[in-house]
């Protein structure tokens, strides 16, 4: 985001991606593949059931696997039958309880289950979750759906709790779909192994704290569309400022910006309020936090934002890593705040040389800010709203390049956002990248899409939505993330950023990624998707300086 703008008479730009050094050569895109433990079952013709031990009825828990060792089967507590999986979350574990199927490419299949327990969470891996609210109490039945990909044979459902919540319960399983298992399938004797999962399934958080926050989990839940805008609070420009009890009710999520360093590489993060000299009307200490207390209690979420383009953040150390959780910490506790929009810009995160798999990466800057983030999460608890809002340069270029590349001569910050999205993707609240101010990028089209229009909202956000090689490389598929963790980054105005466009382009982008209609030259890969999550803008205030276009729009459009 773009921390000082010159006056309105100005159309700025924004820093620019340098130009790589090294080209390489992006092939066409590939679904994406689930890791986990694979079944032996033969397909049948008809539509049924594709989970073994589903019911838990046989007594022992395989063919799923919890980790840790935290899964059971107990009498007493079955929804249905005898027996039922009891799982142990605890303050460093959220026992998760897996179980991988065959299944067929581009085909949909709902996952359903009955679970007890605050905070039980029901998905499948690289796709769609949901949850129970945060009362345990009798069973509640929970159910997603999902498509796999093109040449997927594979899919990994899954159940776990969360930190410090306790056992919670689940029963009656069920994956249903066409081309079942016959009923006599048996699993293969890799069946009782332990799942391989991502670092975000079992790494255990660093805080060893209960977490005390008690409110309902933040990932949105489908459906629902969510309206997110930066609001300058440290600073002045030509926006004007707007005061939080001056913020209309349009806007959902209000990213205060920005908390900065005191350093580079201190990881020492502080939030300084614009001073009256520069911000007239800017509003006291007290009558700050009151009108964030007040957003809150509206259902708004209101987070603290890190970086910005001047605020360069690099966790080159523990110790830095450890300072940024301590100060992110302080900030949230002084003013009351949701949670944390990572906002990281420039030189912030690249990776060093030989670092060439986003899913187990060996840079300090990315294996600490990762290790941070988890560690305020399980501190806060389900209730704490994590959002990042990454450029094109850091995550959709991965498509082609991705760090320094296999011969060195690429610039080390093509696609350095990917592994920390994929290691937080279960703790992700919003993934918002900023479609603007951004070079042409590569689709999956393996054409060039440049700023201006809706397609090139269309073509970057369905990178995101199907997945895509890194690099070019098949066998690395970014796996996609669900819709509703997604909004669309736009600037407010044309003095807001490069790559503005009018509300009639806006519309056109939105209807075709929610209803395949009005689509331009590209047409999303990944289908319609009407639970895609919304829009961002930089900023608030920019949009207040224009007569709201923005906000107005977005009401017109999902709110009408």
């Amino acid at each position: 985001m773009r921390r000082t703008v010159p006056l309105p008479t100005t159309t700025p730009g924004r820093r620019r991606p340098r130009t790589l050094l090294a080209a390489g050569t992006a092939s066409a895109v590939a679904a994406a593949t689930m890791v986990g433990l694979t079944l032996g079952l033969a397909p049948a013709a008809s539509a049924g059931e594709f989970l073994v031990n589903g019911g838990f009825e046989s007594g022992a828990l395989a063919p799923w696997s919890c980790t840790g060792g935290t899964g059971s089967v107990v009498t007493g507590q079955a929804h249905g039958g005898t027996y039922a999986l009891a799982a142990a979350a605890s303050a460093s574990d959220i026992a998760r309880c897996a179980q991988t199927v065959t299944v067929a490419p581009n085909t949909t299949y709902t996952l359903s289950a009955y679970l007890k327990g605050s905070y039980v969470y029901l998905g499948v891996d690289g796709g769609t979750s949901t949850w129970t609210p945060g009362t345990g109490g009798a069973y509640q039945k929970l159910s997603v759906s999902f498509t796999t990909g093109a040449g997927q044979t594979s899919a990994t459902v899954y159940t776990h709790g969360w930190y410090g919540q306790g056992t919670y319960y689940a029963d009656d399983v069920s994956l249903d779909g066409p081309g079942a298992p016959s009923p006599t399938a048996t699993a293969s004797p890799t069946a009782t192994a332990s799942p391989t999962v991502t670092p975000t399934d079992t790494g255990s958080p660093t805080a060893t704290a209960t977490p005390t926050d008690t409110a309902t989990p933040t990932s949105p839940p489908a459906g629902g569309h969510t309206l997110v805008g930066y609001l300058h609070a440290s600073f002045a420009n030509g926006a004007g400022y707007t005061r939080v009890a001056d913020i209309p009710n349009s806007w959902d999520f209000i990213n205060l910006s920005f908390g900065e360093p005191t350093s580079v590489t201190s990881g020492d993060i502080r939030f300084n309020r614009c001073p009256v000299t520069e911000c007239p009307g800017v509003e006291s200490d007290a009558d700050f936090k009151a009108a964030i207390a007040a957003k809150r209690a509206q259902g708004k979420k209101v987070l603290i934002s890190i970086g910005g383009q001047n605020g360069q953040v690099q966790l080159t150390t523990t110790a830095a890593r450890d300072t940024f959780v301590s100060s992110v910490s302080a900030i949230i506790d002084k003013w009351g705040l949701d949670g944390l929009d990572v906002d990281f810009e420039g030189h912030s995160l690249s990776l060093n040389t030989g670092d060439t798999d986003f899913k187990n990466p060996t840079s300090p800057v990315v294996v600490n800010l990762i290790s941070a983030l988890k560690t305020l999460k399980a501190k806060y608890g389900p209730g704490f709203v994590l959002s990042m809002a990454p450029e094109t340069f850091f995550v959709q270029l991965g498509y082609q390049y991705y760090g320094s590349g296999p011969w060195g001569g690429q610039d080390p910050r093509a696609g350095a956002y990917l592994p920390v999205i994929y290691a937080l993707r279960d703790d992700l609240t919003l993934l918002h990248v900023q479609d603007y101010n951004s070079g042409s990028i590569m689709g999956l089209d393996n054409q060039y899409h440049s700023m201006g229009g809706a397609d090139f909202h269309v073509a970057m956000t369905d990178m995101l939505l199907k997945g895509f090689p890194v690099a070019g490389n098949t066998a690395n598929m970014f796996p996609p993330l669900p819709a509703s963790k997604l909004a669309i980054g736009m600037p407010a105005t044309t003095n807001a950023g490069n790559g503005y466009v009018a509300p009639a382009e806006v519309n056109k982008a939105l209807d075709c990624l929610t209803k395949l209609a009005n689509c331009g030259s590209y047409v999303p890969k990944a289908g319609a998707q009407p639970n895609l999550r919304g829009l961002m803008t930089w900023s608030i205030n920019w949009d207040q300086f224009a007569g709201r276009e923005f906000s107005k729009n977005f009401d017109g459009y999902f709110r009408r």
